[in-house]
């Protein structure tokens, strides 16, 4: 069973930065690639960034030159270092991991950015 840890959120003000990770119970060999979504209140589930196995990163319009994520291939974990936060970015912030094709979700983890 593969299980994803996540950790870090919490609220913080615009302008503020939050870092946060998600550990994966799986053999390195078989983690492809790995990603952040969230669910702003109200409304669906969207990319955040993604990371491919080598490490090519991938974001959404409304996050690049503010987040970067990055990954540990021996620690099996992926981070995403949230900078410049605003408001818009509060949500549920979930990881998603690429096991052998299988997809597997964290449980989330809570950012609140208030203004």
């Amino acid at each position: 069973q593969v299980q994803l840890v996540e950790s870090g959120g919490g609220l913080v003000q615009a302008g503020g930065s939050l870092t946060l990770s998600c550990a994966a119970s799986i053999n390195r060999f078989s983690l492809g690639s790995m990603a952040w979504y969230r669910q702003p209140p109200g409304k669906q589930r969207e990319l955040v960034a993604l990371i491919s196995s080598v490490s090519r990163a991938d974001y959404a319009e409304s996050v690049k030159g503010r987040f970067t994520i990055a990954r540990d291939n021996a620690k099996r974990t992926v981070i995403l270092q949230m900078n410049s936060l605003e408001p818009h970015d509060t949500g549920v912030y979930y990881c998603q991991a690429d096991v052998l094709g299988n997809i597997y979700w964290g449980q989330g983890t809570q950012v609140t950015v208030s203004s």
